[in-house]
């Protein structure tokens, strides 16, 4: 095709385009940049063919034209004239040549504009976790982070990264693969989006989750591209915590959490957080089909509600007011009280302790419940042993890939539960247990609560001796324990029984030797529940809150309040204690502890 054929179709199509723009009264910016590409493809057509009836026409030199037409000559354009009209035509056509291959190539790869939802096309696209030997020959869209990147010869490898899954893409010259292509994956930012277009071929590949396959790449598009300097690298953040070798990077945990959107894209941290959802979806299920009734408690208290100094106390439309501590008295009030009989809850909870431990936070998310019972608190047991037992083998089960991914960077050794029901202790027999081992009264009193070293001892005897990371302890001191706990009846109403040593039909749960939930019947005769209020309230070694503070509270169970019990159990750190992390903060999207209050 000859370039006046090429540019015939170009100056009409861009006269139509300026002819619309002017109808339409559109911007004068735009219009006059349309004018000058009109211009410019007229401008080339003169200097190829001026005679042309789409050429620029100069008006006096026409004129001239005109007359020396009139008079006959047969002398044609001189040698020098011809030799300029030819460069001028084999310059056009060098031009045009160029636009059509940066057309072409802007179809194959390259930065696309920003995604502002213009149009939607028809792609359709592959989770890089479904990309298989299976699938080896089928052609494939794929959107995700480019996680590495090396250049080899003629040829470009890329490591594109989506959530947990990995996949090696090849990039390679060829008839339908420009040689720019391969230049510009070579130049690609680390962590910036693309979107490729490939076909799946067999492959070993040890380095990636997909390990099996790789892809070939047509096309790439980088959809948003990362800053070339990043806060630190994503492999660095990806190596094995207990077998960093010498030389290597390492990422901190402080660095970690400054920029925790980035640490937050690490395969292992993926994993985790989606452990969590799962858990907590576990949760929600399990105690939705046994017939319980999701509830959302205040956030905002007019009082504590465990008493005590550990709460964030502000200042509400100039009352004194504090955030929940937990949702205890409002679900014993629904549960009991108001007939929900059944009720749990999944949301935030606020501690105001200095603790600043690798197992506490300021800020967790509680999975609470609360159930009416027939005869015994044994029954709330039972259904928290089914509960976790549900939760264990589900989460190995159907997130052996996410444990997998984890275990690399944060080795840990497979949870252990007894598949019939948890293993029951009484705290009684938690102690004599480490008596055996050695530990004294003086190290810890039989009437104590336990300290947390003498629970890490604990979750070991019992490990080796029962061979479960997970277990029950009942009747603790009633001493220990907050002031809406039942009573043990033999130990309280035995008058030769002191106070210091009455129990309590309480208990605790623990995974791997920390504690993940504590749980008790609940007082619900008002009268009793008045005496237990205003005792713990002028025992120094108590601290519970003011009668007057949870006056609602205590209303509420003045009109008849069902038998019933509960617990609490943090989201946060059954995830940490599941997978054997090191530290809670890595199980929280954004931790808060006494130190950080940001991102």
């Amino acid at each position: 095709m000859s370039s006046v054929d090429e540019l015939v179709p170009l100056i009409k199509a861009q006269g139509e385009k300026v002819k619309g723009l002017k109808e339409a009264k559109g911007d004068a910016g735009a219009i006059q940049e349309e004018v000058a590409k009109l211009l410019d493809y007229k401008k080339k057509l003169t200097a190829i063919a001026p005679e042309h009836e789409l050429a620029i026409v100069d008006k006096k030199k026409k004129k001239k034209s005109n007359e020396k037409r009139s008079v006959p000559s047969e002398q044609g354009p001189s040698k020098k004239e011809l030799r300029m009209q030819e460069r001028a035509k084999k310059a056009a056509e060098e031009e045009a040549k160029v636009k059509k291959a940066a057309v072409a190539d802007a179809d194959v790869y390259g930065d696309v504009p920003i995604v502002m939802s213009r149009e939607m096309s028809c792609r359709s696209w592959t989770p890089i976790i479904k990309l298989d030997a299976s699938r080896t020959g089928s052609t494939v869209w794929v959107r995700g982070r480019t996680h590495a990147i090396r250049g080899k010869g003629n040829l470009s490898f890329l490591v594109l990264r989506q959530a947990t899954s990995t996949i090696q893409c090849v990039a390679s010259a060829s008839d339908e693969v420009p040689k720019g292509l391969v230049s510009y994956v070579s130049k690609l930012n680390l962590e910036t989006i693309v979107d490729i277009q490939a076909i799946i071929e067999k492959a070993q590949v040890a380095s990636c989750s997909q390990s099996d396959v790789e892809l070939k790449i047509l096309k790439i598009f980088a959809i948003s591209s990362a800053f070339p300097e990043l806060p630190f690298q994503i492999t660095d953040a990806s190596r094995n915590e207990n077998e960093s070798k010498e030389g290597e990077i390492t990422v901190g945990l402080d660095t970690r959490l400054n920029h925790r959107v980035i640490d937050l894209r690490t395969p292992a941290s993926q994993a985790i957080m989606r452990i969590k959802a799962k858990t907590a979806l576990l949760f929600a299920n399990f105690l939705d089909n046994e017939g319980f009734v999701g509830i959302q408690t205040p956030k905002l208290l007019g009082g504590a509600s465990e008493g005590g100094s550990s709460v964030f106390n502000l200042e509400y439309f100039g009352r004194p007011a504090c955030l929940a501590q937990s949702p205890q008295l409002y679900k014993q009030m629904l549960a009991a009280c108001a007939d929900f009989d059944k009720v749990y809850e999944i949301g935030p909870v606020f501690r105001a302790e200095d603790s600043n431990t690798r197992r506490h936070l300021c800020e967790f998310t509680g999975m609470d419940l609360e159930m009416s019972i027939k005869e015994h608190y044994f029954e709330v047991l039972d259904l928290f042993g089914r509960l976790f037992n549900h939760i264990f083998a589900t989460l190995q089960q159907q997130c052996a890939t996410e444990l997998q991914t984890i275990s690399q960077v944060y080795p840990f050794e497979p949870f252990l539960f007894l598949k019939d029901g948890p293993l029951r202790i009484s705290f009684a027999e938690g102690i004599q247990l480490l008596r055996e081992y050695g530990i004294t009264e003086e190290q810890q009193g039989a009437f104590d609560d336990l300290s947390t070293e003498n629970e890490k001892i604990l979750g070991d005897i019992v490990k080796q001796k029962f061979c479960t990371d997970f277990f029950i302890m009942d009747k603790y001191p009633l001493s220990i324990r907050p002031f809406y706990t039942m009573p043990d009846p033999i130990t309280y109403y035995d008058p030769k029984c002191p106070p210091e040593q009455h129990l309590s039909n309480s208990f605790d749960m623990f995974m791997r030797g920390q504690e993940i939930v504590s749980g008790a019947q609940r007082i619900h005769d008002y009268k009793l529940l008045l005496e237990r209020v205003h005792f713990c309230h002028t025992s120094a070694s108590h601290g519970g809150p003011k009668p007057e503070s949870i006056q609602s509270y205590l209303d509420a169970f003045k009109y008849g309040a069902f038998p019933h019990g509960g617990g609490g159990i943090g989201l946060e750190r059954v995830v940490m204690l599941f997978t054997a992390t090191t530290n809670i903060r890595k199980t929280s999207f954004f931790p808060r502890d006494p130190t950080r209050i940001s991102p």
